[in-house]
């Protein structure tokens, strides 16, 4: 109604004729309306939105046509019998000066309008598009709290039972170390953030574990460069890792030999260096490469591109290299 009662009083104090002003633009309005929402609702999403940009043109272009004609015929039946009364020499109908005339007008119409339906937009999207991705962060780490696989707490129950058959020393180390992995993965992690130096404690808790169930079968190196105290990492990111050293490096009646190492640097990057023994077969690699894909989707949600994740299989060696942006939390 704003942009409608400006146009009038516009036009009219420029042709010095407000009903003709008045009448044309009543006319010309709604299809300016139907144009604009084609567009806005229509045309973008199904076109622009899905990169179709040569039929959104071609729409453009056609519904142009339309409105000169029926914007044209309209005026001439319901306004006046002159094909273009604004311009100096009577117009003719098709005449080239003619529909350039009605094609950038309405053009303008089109673009102004839709600028404005953006520009409201924008903000609203923002907003919606920052909801979805804590959502799906929050989805992402409830996918992984369940990706610790089911058997290794059934293998690690039927350890713990041959231990209390025995009676062994190692019974009581092993519930509790059990309980505090579960306490920490189910219940402890709840928001994209997570201390470092809790997640290495817990990964040194999942080692213990599997030291207790493998003895002597398992060969860890652990290095740890720069204070770690007050870094923040996304929660459970190491853990995967770690378990799939047990998951394709155990051989039967072998040792698995684990090296990693974590260094914070000074310009606040976290570069995690995993190296275990693996076993070349292709449905373990295959397994892998499913995690690291996984692994990546999340940190690009995080991260966009500010990350480094390579892995590798050189020979019966398996590599990792992760180096991630972190936050330094300020403790008083």
């Amino acid at each position: 109604m704003g942009y409608f009662t400006f146009n009038v009083v516009r036009w009219g104090s420029y042709f010095d004729d407000y009903w003709y002003s008045f009448k044309s633009n009543l006319v010309e309005f709604p299809i300016h309306i139907i144009v604009v929402y084609i567009n806005v609702y229509y045309l973008i999403p199904k076109y622009i939105l899905r990169k179709k940009y040569q039929k959104y043109i071609a729409s453009v272009v056609l519904m142009l046509i339309l409105v000169y004609l029926v914007r044209t015929g309209l005026n001439y039946l319901l306004v006046t019998k002159e094909i273009w009364p604004e311009a100096e020499k009577a117009g003719k109908f098709l005449e080239t000066n003619h529909i350039i005339a009605v094609v950038l007008g309405e053009l303008y119409v089109l673009g102004f309008v839709t600028a404005i339906k953006l520009l409201i937009d924008w903000p609203i999207e923002l907003k919606r598009n920052e909801e979805l991705a804590k959502l799906q962060l929050s989805t992402e780490l409830k996918f992984l709290r369940a990706q610790i696989q089911p058997h290794f707490f059934f293998n690690t129950l039927n350890s713990l039972y041959a231990l209390t058959l025995t009676k062994s020393d190692e019974a009581p180390r092993l519930v509790i170390k059990l309980s505090d992995l579960m306490q920490y993965v189910l219940y402890e992690v709840k928001s994209s953030k997570a201390s470092l130096f809790e997640e290495i404690k817990h990964l040194n808790n999942y080692i213990d574990i599997e030291q207790i169930r493998f003895k002597d079968r398992i060969d860890l190196e652990m290095d740890i460069t720069g204070n770690i105290e007050n870094v923040e990492v996304p929660p459970l990111l190491f853990l995967n890792f770690v378990e799939n050293c047990f998951k394709h490096g155990l051989k039967e009646n072998e040792k698995v030999k684990i090296n990693m190492s974590f260094e914070v640097s000074k310009e606040n990057y976290l570069e995690f260096k995993l190296a275990n023994s693996f076993s070349p077969n292709s449905n373990q690699k295959s397994k892998q490469g499913i995690g690291i894909k996984n692994t990546e989707r999340r940190l690009k949600l995080l991260f966009a591109n500010d990350f480094v994740l390579e892995s590798k299989v050189e020979g019966e060696t398996y590599n990792l290299y992760l180096k991630i942006p972190v936050k330094q939390n300020e403790q008083d």
